[in-house]
């Protein structure tokens, strides 16, 4: 026989109306132009708990400038420092950052 939670119980990573909390972060990396490297750091960014909401690419000589928008309930700073440990990544900077709900 199967309990009912009671309405009063919230359950980690949601809001007390049910719907998931979320942050959304822009995130700028330069990487070395490498094959498979974009798809590596999608890979730790869908792995470590994050979205992408959107994703821009420039090419300049032998990197990519990469502009990202995420979005995530985790602290960006784990996504930042585990993308510095790309081989191909050379810097991640924290742009501005707006809280919202995913309804």
């Amino acid at each position: 026989m199967s309990q009912a939670i009671p309405s009063t119980t919230t359950i980690p990573g949601t809001t007390k109306s049910g719907t998931a909390s979320s942050n959304r972060h822009v995130l700028h990396c330069r990487m070395q132009s490498e094959p498979a490297g974009l798809e590596r750091l999608c890979r730790v960014v869908r792995v470590r708990g994050f979205r992408i909401a959107s994703m821009s690419v420039e090419s300049s000589g032998e990197h990519f400038n990469i502009a990202l928008t995420l979005e995530g309930s985790r602290p960006i700073s784990m996504l930042q420092s585990q993308l510095l440990k790309l081989h191909t990544v050379a810097e991640v900077v924290l742009g501005a950052q707006q809280a919202r709900s995913v309804a």
